[in-house]
Formats: C-alpha cells, structure tokens, sequence
C-alpha cells in the first residue's frame, strides 16, 4: 500500500496549480494550494497516510454526512418526509427546484437538505453544535476537533443564499427553527477542521456495517449504513456525482475545503485532501489520486 500511495502522490502532485482554491468564503481564500494528503483506514484498524495526511483543513460539506447521521439517528424514516433521497443534477445552492418541488430538497447533501436536516438536529439538541463535536470526536477518536469561529463567521457574513433557501422552505411550512440560529449551527459545522487521519476513522463506521471501532458502538444499522454509502453514491459530490461514480466507483463525500471522503464497503475508509477545486467545486487533485487508486487496487463497487 505505501508504493502505491508513493505513485499516486507522484501522479497527483504536478495538477496542483490547475485548479482554483474556493475563495466566495474569504477565510478559505488564503489556504495553500500546494497541500496534499491521503489517510487510508481499514477495517482492521491499520492506517496507511502520505503527504499532508494530519495537517487539519475546512471540513465544510462532509460535515453533512455527520449531520444526517445524527438525524438518522434520533429521527428514523420520518425524516425523509422533510428531504428527499433523488440526485438533483443542480449545483450544491441552487434555488430552483426547492421552489418548484414546494420546499422540499432533493437529497440531504445539497444546501438546502443539509438546512433541513440541521433544522432537525437543532429541534433535538438544546446546543446541536456541541452534540455534532462531540459526536465526532467520539468517531474520530480525537477529543481536539475544534471548529474554526473565523471560518464560520465568514460563512455567516456571506450567507445570503444560504439564508433564501432556508426561509423559502419556511414559507412552505419544511423549516421548524429560527432560521438564523440553525445558520449558526450549519456553519460551525461546516468549518469543523479534521486531517484526513481524523476523516478516514471518523468514517470508518460506514465502511464497517455501522460499526465504530474507536467508539466500540453500533453507530447505524447495517441497513442504516447501507442506505448513506447509497446517497453518498447517487448525490455526495454533487452535480459530479456521476462522474465520480464513472471514474471513481466508490460512495464518496467532498466538501469545498478540498476533502473528498471515500468509501470502500466491509475493506477500508479513505480520505484525500487537495484544497484547489475544479469547476463542479470538488478537489482536481483528489479525484485524480481516488480514480488512480481504485483502478490500482480494484476497489469499484460496480
């Protein structure tokens, strides 16, 4: 596994500079580019890692797979009456077919179902920023998880579109709390800084049937499980998502901060990091290193 983590990193390494590090959120803007890591955690509990593997970065997006977990969690199928479970072929804050569909998102990881689902979470949790960390912490094993309060409150001062979507699905009746509390919670969330060896074991459940070793619980069922690794698959990387399941094969998750999580059943959790994103807004670097490393070690699960 390390000579091939050595090849992919040198295959990797020569894209930075071609893609563009995400600037609409000004504390992301002054990341450095020439980053780049890779945490692969088996099932087992061995950790194989190359390159920028513990160096904590944005987390952003990938907080919304830790979100619907909770939501699962407390919830069960009723929450799917609030968000849908369908690929919305849209970018990840498009506004359109939340009107069109009466405020109902497609799925749980574009904008406006990870929303719904934190205005879920903050109906169940008196401080649902504080049961999102320590939920984490518990999976990843490190009790240092901290979210970045510059980054969230960049997050915060540009929320606009963010905000739109969470009063129209208001106004149809799908949005319980105050609107700009459940805004605080999304973004703390979302600037939550994680290394890829923290991702790659926090996720490990998933590739584990629902089951955390660090934890020693039954974080979902098995079913539970399967029914994540399957949005993960359909909607994780967004209007992309067919395109990573083309060259990629694998559920995975990215977020904006150049995290991409990838999973590959009952075997092992992986995580890239590279922070220049291409045009869909998922990290260049990453998806060429995950594309190289499926196709090396046979791991698609089509």
């Amino acid at each position: 596994m390390d000579q091939i983590l050595k090849e992919i990193q040198a295959l990797a390494l020569p894209l930075i500079g071609q893609g563009k590090v995400a600037d609409y959120i000004p504390a992301l803007a002054k990341v450095s580019a020439k980053q780049f890591g890779i945490a692969i955690y088996s099932n087992k509990g061995e950790l194989f890692t190359i390159g920028d593997a513990t160096t904590n970065f944005s987390i952003q997006s990938i907080s919304k797979v830790f979100s619907l977990t909770l939501s699962m969690k407390h919830f069960g199928a009723g929450m799917w009456d609030k968000v849908g479970r369908e690929p919305s072929g849209q970018p990840f804050n498009s506004l359109v077919q939340l009107e069109y569909e009466a405020g109902v998102p497609r799925n749980p990881f574009i904008n406006a179902g990870a929303l719904v689902v934190s205005d879920m979470n903050q109906s169940r949790f008196v401080s649902p920023h504080y049961a999102m960390k320590t939920f984490i912490r518990r999976l990843s094993g490190n009790q240092e998880v901290q979210s970045d309060h510059k980054v969230a409150n960049s997050e915060y001062e540009f929320r606009s579109r963010n905000a739109a979507m969470a009063y129209l699905m208001k106004s149809f009746d799908n949005f319980d709390n105050d609107v700009e509390e459940v805004l605080r919670s999304y973004f703390s969330n979302c600037a939550i800084r994680m290394s890829c060896v923290d991702l790659a074991k926090a996720f490990s459940f998933l590739a584990n049937k629902g089951y955390c070793r660090h934890s020693d619980e039954q974080v979902l069922t098995e079913q539970e499980t399967k029914q994540v690794n399957a949005l993960m698959a359909t909607s994780g990387l967004y209007d992309e998502a067919g395109n990573f399941a083309y060259r990629v094969g694998l559920p995975g998750k990215s977020g904006v901060g150049g995290g991409i999580v990838a999973i590959v059943p009952d075997q092992f959790s992986v995580c890239v990091w590279s922070p220049e994103l291409n045009k869909a807004g998922n990290s260049l670097a990453g998806m060429a290193a995950l594309e190289t490393l499926s196709q090396k070690i046979g791991w698609s699960v089509f």
